[in-house]
């Protein structure tokens, strides 16, 4: 089923061209900032001023800035895609027949949406590293009003930082997968997810309102910048465990979608 799934949705020219699209994001921003290389951007402060100093730094800034909301958009579209398509086709209940068991086909499904959402990922990192090695050069870490790291210490906050942002990923993409299956088409539960992403950030960005904002993943997307900041230290187990908490809550309820009703109907 994973076989099945990776060769029918990663190979689409949907898939293809939305991962195109946040690969291309760090590339314009680069060709933007470029005639700022080696030295501070502009007025811009934290990741953003120091985007142009190090092929790292562009790639952690283009993560920052595409994370809270194009990122999650393109993830959302994939995995709702991921969920809905058997039906949309047509297939599902072929693959009933054939037999396909339903705890394979959503473990199948799952596994799938992982590989994509880590692939989505993957797209903006490479392609702000590559954009910055061209432009700004292989240099140390920087962090603006604090001492340069060194290696292992970027190793190691850039790792935390990119598995942090894929595990929030994962939130949103079991979140749009779930309405994959629930809802009556494809369009319906990309429409929902976008939604909920459109809603949380808003609802996340009025004050006034935190208790309810800080019980959503979104709340949560952008902790892991704390770790480039002169602090270097970022609160991540809460957002970590709200995370968990959103896929496991999403999986459980794609998982009785599949087996208390047929989505084929």
């Amino acid at each position: 089923m994973l076989r099945v799934e990776l060769a029918t949705q990663l190979l689409r020219i949907r898939t293809l061209v939305a991962l195109a699209c946040l690969a291309a994001v760090p590339v314009i921003a680069g060709l933007a900032t470029a005639s700022h290389a080696g030295r501070h951007n502009g007025t811009q402060g934290g990741l953003f001023g120091a985007s142009t100093l190090s092929a790292l730094n562009h790639a952690m800034a283009c993560l920052m800035f595409i994370g809270p909301l194009l990122l999650p958009l393109v993830v959302a579209l994939l995995a709702s895609a991921i969920g809905s398509a058997d039906r949309d086709w047509g297939t599902l209940r072929y693959l009933y027949v054939a037999p396909v068991g339903r705890r394979r086909l959503l473990t199948g499904k799952l596994a799938a949406v992982t590989i994509v959402t880590t692939g989505a990922v993957l797209a903006v990192l490479i392609g702000g590293l590559l954009t910055g090695i061209a432009l700004f050069g292989w240099h140390p870490f920087h962090i603006l009003n604090a001492p340069t790291l060194t290696t292992g210490q970027t190793l190691t906050r850039v790792t935390e930082a990119t598995g942090y942002t894929l595990l929030c990923m994962l939130s949103i993409a079991t979140i749009a997968f779930a309405f994959g299956l629930l809802l009556p088409r494809g369009a319906e539960a990309l429409g929902a997810s976008l939604a909920f992403v459109v809603i949380a950030t808003i609802l996340n960005q009025q004050s006034s309102l935190h208790r309810l904002a800080a019980v959503l993943p979104v709340h949560y997307w952008q902790s892991w910048t704390a770790l480039f900041s002169p602090s270097g230290t970022a609160p991540l187990a809460t957002g970590a465990l709200c995370q968990l908490i959103t896929i496991a809550l999403a999986t459980t309820l794609a998982f009785a979608v599949l087996h208390r009703r047929d989505p084929a109907a």
